[in-house]
């Protein structure tokens, strides 16, 4: 359907029919949006999509409200809003019309919606409280989209719909840029596969630029990676890999003699020319070029090597 009018309801504004606007308008941009509680208007008809009111999910209608008895759940349970109603229905066609590749909307698709609307039907229903996040609470995303509604004295009866504009703009610029993130490291993921092919048994893993790796790394199980080098705008970097999704702990540590030095200083302890940093955690080192980075990367290897043989022999 091309709908002419997108229709929502009036009054004070949430997270859910904010970011259902921002789907449904990058689809129908002709669209008008409405803001009301008029029967008129949430009437089903040919041309209107109607969300967040009207007190029925018919998806055939197009209306798409969870408000009512006998409300739509997942097939899990868990509660729908509005945005989680519009992206089931709408959200494949808003990541085509976004430019996302035809082989990555699925999987998009479902990762965007456990990860980021799932959590906002959640507290929309009350199911999830944001003060789980302690002291961040007031810093989520449906908190702070809702502190830009009109203060309570404030007498304008445009007030309401304006902010909801300006409310939508936001919501629109978060949800392009979680979604462009993600995306990219989908992207990411088909290059740090194609490398680690090209490493074969190697422990340097190499790349043409710096990315999200380690996810990629580990869905390939590739548990012999040590190290991660690639360009950036002026220089070349040296990596190490996380061993878990949380902590800091990494597969090896970059030698502990390099850990703070810069320069010549650098330049000194390590025997390469062109060697130029060391982090003091020993999780990243730089060098002015590609074949500088290489031999500091065969360094780090050989010293994490001999390192891993000592603590196996005193086991």
């Amino acid at each position: 359907m091309t709908p002419d009018f997108l229709v929502t309801h009036s009054g004070g504004f949430h997270a859910d029919e904010l970011l259902s606007s921002v789907v449904l308008t990058r689809l129908f941009p002709r669209a008008r949006l409405v803001r009301s509680r008029a029967a008129e208007w949430l009437t089903p008809g040919a041309d209107r999509i109607i969300y967040d009111v009207g007190g029925a999910y018919d998806a055939a209608k197009g209306i798409f409200d969870h408000h009512q008895r006998g409300a739509p759940l997942r097939e899990d349970g868990q509660p729908y809003s509005s945005f989680g109603l519009i992206w089931k229905h709408f959200g494949r066609d808003y990541l085509a019309a976004s430019g996302i590749p035809e082989d990555h909307v699925e999987t998009l698709h479902a990762s965007f919606d456990a990860g980021f609307v799932l959590p906002v039907d959640l507290v929309d229903n009350g199911a999830l409280s944001p003060s789980v996040a302690g002291p961040l609470a007031g810093l989520t995303l449906p908190v702070l989209l809702e502190t830009l509604k009109p203060v309570f004295d404030d007498t304008d009866p445009e007030a309401d719909d304006r902010s909801f504009m300006a409310a939508l703009a936001i919501a629109r610029s978060v949800v392009e840029a979680q979604l462009g993130t993600s995306a990219a490291k989908l992207r990411a993921e088909g290059l740090v596969r194609k490398a680690i092919a090209d490493a074969g048994e190697g422990h340097i893993l190499e790349l043409p630029m710096g990315m999200p790796f380690r996810p990629a790394i580990v869905k390939a199980g590739a548990d012999h990676l040590l190290f991660v080098v690639h360009p950036r705008d002026n220089d070349w970097c040296i990596t190490g890999i996380r061993r878990a999704d949380e902590g800091f702990e990494l597969r090896a540590d970059l030698p502990a003699a390099w850990a703070g030095l810069t320069g010549k200083e650098l330049e000194d302890v390590c025997g390469v020319e062109g060697a130029s940093f060391c982090h003091n955690g020993r999780f990243i080192a730089a060098a002015k070029t590609r074949d500088a980075i290489l031999a500091m990367a065969k360094l780090a290897l050989k010293e994490a090597q001999s390192s891993a043989q000592t603590t196996a022999a005193k086991q």
